[in-house]
């Protein structure tokens, strides 16, 4: 058998292949008494075409670089994926079958990268795996345009997605899809579940776009009308998309729940078990005489994708073999960067970061951040960079930024008005691997991208957020363009590093601990007016890179403590300077990530904030926040209300955020704090 063949025993039919999957399927979700069993048993017949006849993967080594990628985006029919790598080979034994959505199961009840061999990225809020589908097309091109050479093509594999109705209503469809038109994505290939059904019913009452004719606007290839439940039509369309120079989407006609006597066609067989009357009657309509969870021995056989995988990623070595020969530097970078580790420079590489930082003068944190990238995109080369359409005020551009070509060239991308489908795509683009992306756009945008920051951070993948213009700070635009609640809210997302660092050095610190950091998403949060740069101990970056630290010592015995982050911090030195004037000694305490300095042993934090010290926060944001550091009887200087339109002076005052406000309120604060 060569690499391209795959094994079918006689008898044994495509229609019975795809039989198995949906016999799984409806087994599990009707043992778990929970799950989605309409979409399995609609789709079976396409996912036996594309996963026998097309995909190109290795069960045995579920990393192989060159592997083609496969997103399930409508994620609420997991087992549909499930049955398929239990059946290909992949170490998901069906003991985890039988164990589906139960607790610590490899089978949890949406697909969940990390958790389960085989699965490429996390889905269930709907639309987000299509668009972590374009970051993966797209970082297959970027890495096909870097790495292959003539006669040596170690790039070139395909992504495919399965989408839904659900997954072409949600908004981030349009912004991605878009996108990959523009970008002509042609690896990527969806196969749309066009069965007109969602939760509610019919979708034919909130539902009747021309999808065909939307994508094609998009500058997609679009065929249109296939049988989904005619395993060689689409067999034949995915053949024809692999022709095309743009990216394709095959419309499937399917019935949802095909196979089930009373329930398929219908809404009810979306979201709920068949219920063992149905389940029964779908075993005799299906003439499938096997117990639950029972696969013939030929049927198992025919499904076994491992020896063909062996193959095909044997042949891929051969290859490589012969490029690295070749080409033993570029070898040798591809597999530092698909392995997703830094340069052998680095070290030095941050050294340099941080001493241009110590040197540097005054200057807003997203000029900071465009220093930093200055070095950063020079040395670290698989950094990918980009923005929402706003470049030129986020700095994302830095010296060594090229724009991404029609061939792929490149490491920046202009994405346009589109924040959720930027960062959306951004994870696919670190799940992919080989790329580290960071994108930009405005603090208070952060809103449109928040649920792919939050599976950004459900996924622990390397992304970093550039977030500028990060207060009221910003002016004139007002309210709807002054972030308040924005810092606070993205640090209450699990596993998300915040950072809102105070000056140049703040700024790098912040930098290489995002690049550092492999198992987890950045928010960098950072200011558009010009900040002064404090006095550092020689030892400071150690001390930042601990996410809070003493910054100013008090003259004599602290009173109080100040904790301040960001733009503030040169508010609360001058608040410091006041004080000791009128007889009142506070230490300063910078505090660029709450998130970092929480994971500190307990001795730095106490060290930092010593015990029995009252404490004052000083935030351009919400203040109940910081009720966690301050206590019930600590000082909030903040402001829990939307800003205004003016020059950022005018609001500081109106707001309260100035020295001699702060100060005299602090020692307002002080006295009733004596008196009781």
């Amino acid at each position: 058998m060569t690499a391209t063949q795959t094994f079918t025993p006689a008898g044994v039919t495509p229609a019975r292949l795809a039989d198995a999957l949906r016999m799984l399927a409806a087994d599990a979700v009707e043992a778990a008494r929970s799950g989605h069993p309409g979409m399995p048993l609609g789709m079976a017949d396409i996912a036996e075409a594309l996963w026998r006849r097309h995909l190109r993967h290795n069960p045995a080594d579920p990393a192989w670089p060159d592997r083609d990628r496969f997103v399930l985006s409508n994620g609420h029919g997991s087992m549909l994926l499930y049955a398929l790598l239990h059946l290909t080979g992949y170490d998901l034994p069906i003991d985890e079958i039988k164990r589906f959505r139960r607790l610590h199961a490899r089978t949890p009840g949406h697909p969940e990268a990390g958790v389960t061999p085989g699965v490429e990225t996390t889905t269930g809020p709907l639309g987000q795996g299509l668009a972590n589908a374009v970051g993966m097309a797209l970082a297959e091109k970027v890495l096909a345009a870097r790495f292959n050479r003539p006669g040596h093509a170690i790039v070139d594999h395909r992504t495919y997605a399965f989408v839904g109705d659900g997954c072409l209503m949600e908004g981030v469809s349009h912004e991605a899809c878009s996108l990959a038109g523009t970008l002509g994505l042609s690896k990527l290939v969806v196969l749309y579940d066009d069965n007109g059904i969602s939760i509610d019913g019919q979708v034919q009452g909130w539902f009747t776009d021309d999808t065909g004719k939307r994508f094609a606007a998009y500058g997609w290839n679009v065929i249109a009308g296939v049988d989904g439940h005619d395993a060689e039509a689409v067999d034949a369309a995915l053949r024809v998309a692999h022709q095309s120079e743009r990216p394709t989407l095959i419309c499937c006609r399917t019935v949802i729940g095909r196979g089930a006597p009373t329930k398929a066609g219908t809404h009810d067989v979306h979201g709920a078990p068949l219920g063992a009357e149905e389940v029964a009657a779908l075993r005799e309509a299906l003439r499938w005489p096997h117990a639950p969870f029972e696969i013939p021995g030929e049927i198992a056989a025919a499904w076994d994708a491992r020896p063909r995988g062996t193959a095909l990623q044997g042949e891929w070595q051969g290859r490589f073999d012969a490029y690295a020969a070749e080409h033993p530097a570029l070898a040798a970078e591809f597999m530092r960067v698909t392995q997703g580790r830094l340069p052998a420079t680095w070290t030095a590489t941050r050294e340099r970061l941080f001493a241009a930082a110590s040197s540097a003068s005054a200057r807003a944190t997203r000029k900071a951040s465009q220093d930093a990238l200055d070095v950063l995109t020079r040395e670290v080369p698989e950094l990918f960079g980009g923005s929402a359409d706003l470049t030129w005020s986020n700095l994302t551009w830095g010296k060594g930024s090229q724009a991404l070509d029609a061939q792929g060239r490149g490491n920046y991308l202009s994405w346009g008005v589109r924040e959720f489908g930027m960062a959306a795509a951004m994870n696919g683009m670190a799940l992919h691997g080989g790329a580290i992306p960071y994108g930009g756009t405005f603090a208070v945008f952060s809103d449109y991208m928040r649920s792919a920051i939050r599976m950004s951070a459900l996924m622990r993948q390397r992304v970093v957020y550039v977030l500028t213009h990060d207060s009221i700070g910003l002016g004139e635009d007002g309210p709807t363009h002054q972030p308040v609640e924005h810092a606070a809210s993205l640090r209450l997302i699990p596993n998300v590093d915040v950072w809102r660092p105070c000056d140049p050095l703040e700024t790098a610190v912040a930098w290489s601990a995002a690049l550092e950091r492999s198992d987890g998403p950045t928010c960098l949060l950072l200011s558009r007016q010009s900040l002064p740069v404090p006095a550092h101990a020689p030892d400071a970056v150690a001390a930042i890179a601990r996410g809070g630290y003493v910054l100013a010592e008090a003259a004599g015995t602290p009173r109080a403590v100040l904790i301040a982050t960001g733009s503030e911090v040169a508010l609360a030195l001058d608040a410091q300077r006041l004080l000791a004037e009128g007889g009142i000694a506070v230490r300063v305490v910078s505090m660029p990530s709450t998130n970092v300095f929480d994971r500190q042993p307990e001795g730095w934090r106490d060290a930092v904030l010593p015990r029995g010290l009252p404490y004052v926060s000083i935030e351009a944001g919400i203040t109940g926040f910081w009720r966690q550091y301050v206590g019930r009887a600590g000082l909030t200087v903040g402001l829990d209300r939307f800003g205004e339109s003016a020059p950022a002076g005018d609001l500081a005052e109106h707001f309260g955020l100035t020295a001699s406000r702060v100060a005299r309120d602090v020692r307002g604060w002080l006295a009733r704090c004596t008196r009781r």
